[in-house]
């Protein structure tokens, strides 16, 4: 099998990186790639929001893909995997219809309302009056999240009216103004063909650029899986109230959701609550997920785009732990610096590999190989381990030997769960 995976980031390094040791899959191209993705995958150049473009590349002779995996949500959005499969080629991701559950989250309530999904109460506002209605109503803390696609960093969750009043307005269209959810919060992804439902592993991301959950919010700064301190029972009850219901209201409308369903919970003192759905994988949270899949990624992706999900072998997982720690840009998320060399990537393959290893994510080449930081998050370590504890360890022991000046990274990835888990709670 010949697989494409569109898109740039440390995402997509995961998914290439474990297609890349799949038996079953003969060559991963990726476009447009990064400094990294090289390593596993042949690189091409396109533009990702240009579906005829995608469809051309997937069809022609040096990739001839059987399969194309779509990584980032604004192409999804933007019908790329529409246009692949006019091309009568494989995709794995949702249609542009069915992925405006990520595209508008005011869809997303409506869909959740019909289904029957838990989740916070919210006004759709339109405009400034009907904004601080909303946040009259609701109180601090304030919620406010961009209706669109924000790459993360559309929510503001702020106890000052002040701010959450100008976030509101900042949107410039529709935004969404909910109840505060208390409780820790929870990823879990489903690969779904439309009709069968297969969850994968939960994961626990960082979305704070600060220790202590302090600081602006951010695209992801850390994850891990799995989560020792939750219910056994936590992903059955997710997948029967949450995913299930979802993935059958969007086949009732006509619109069936074919990809990688996200879901992002808070687990609140009244229940289980849904914050927002996604159409794919999430960042940084795939890294730490992947890096315990065992069964093979590239026939699991591949039944799910041609409907044979049902019959797919349940999923294997290694019996240990992974954490990932993000690396990110002088000046993320609000203005991040980029053009920087990034140094020590070879002393972590030579000193911590296999349990450890670099993604790439906001990264570019030199001519000669010298590789600069192209983004605000820039690298995602991750590391495997027996434990969180073990994982957490290899994963900042890596995270030390990378150099780029002005960096910054959280320190308190996966600690109060690794705490957790050797005192027994």
């Amino acid at each position: 099998m010949r697989i494409l995976v569109i898109g740039g980031g440390a995402r997509e390094h995961a998914i290439c990186r474990s297609l890349s040791l799949d038996p079953e899959v003969d060559a991963v191209h990726c476009a447009p790639g990064n400094a990294g993705i090289g390593e596993v995958a042949t690189q091409h150049a396109v533009d990702v929001l240009d579906g005829e473009a995608v469809a051309a590349l997937a069809a022609a002779e040096q990739v001839a893909a059987d399969l194309v995996v779509v990584g980032p949500e604004a192409p999804l959005v933007a019908g790329v995997a529409d246009a692949v499969r006019a091309h009568g080629i494989p995709v794995f991701g949702p249609s542009a219809q069915a992925a405006v559950l990520e595209g508008s989250k005011a869809f997303a309530k409506e869909v959740m309302a019909h289904a029957g999904v838990p989740t916070a109460r919210s006004y759709v506002c339109t405009t400034p009056e009907e904004a601080d209605s909303a946040l009259a109503a609701f109180g601090p803390p304030y919620v406010v999240k961009d209706d669109g696609l924000a790459a993360g960093k559309g929510v503001v969750v702020t106890d000052d009216l002040a701010q959450a009043r100008a976030h509101a307005q900042a949107c410039g269209g529709a935004v969404v103004i909910e109840e505060f959810l208390d409780g820790p919060e929870v990823s879990l992804f489903a690969v779904t063909d439309g009709q069968a439902v297969v969850p994968l592993q939960p994961a626990q991301d960082f979305k704070r650029a600060l220790d202590a959950d302090e600081g602006p919010n951010t695209g992801g700064m850390g994850a891990y899986s799995p989560l020792p301190w939750a219910d056994p029972k936590l992903v059955d009850e997710i997948t029967t109230s949450v995913l299930e219901p979802t993935v059958r209201e969007l086949h009732r409308r006509g619109t069936p959701f074919s990809g990688l369903l996200y879901a992002g919970l808070a687990l609140t003192s009244r229940g289980l609550r849904v914050i927002e759905f996604n159409a794919r994988f999430g960042d940084p949270e795939t890294q730490a997920v992947l890096a315990r899949l065992r069964t093979p990624l590239g026939g699991l992706l591949y039944a799910a785009a041609t409907g044979t999900l049902a019959d797919f072998p349940a999923l294997r997982w290694s019996a240990g732990a992974a954490v990932t720690v993000v690396v990110a840009a002088q000046g993320y998320p609000a203005a991040p610096r980029k053009g920087d060399v990034v140094e020590g990537l070879a002393e972590v393959a030579r000193e911590d590999g296999p349990e450890a290893y670099v993604l790439h994510a906001g990264t570019r080449a030199d001519a000669d190989g010298t590789v600069r930081s192209a983004g605000g998050r820039v690298l995602s370590v991750t590391a495997t381990g027996a434990d969180l504890s073990e994982a957490r360890a290899r994963a900042y022991t890596a995270v030390g030997r990378v150099r780029l000046e002005g960096s910054h990274h959280r320190s308190d990835i996966a600690e109060r769960a690794a705490e957790r888990a050797v005192a027994g709670d």
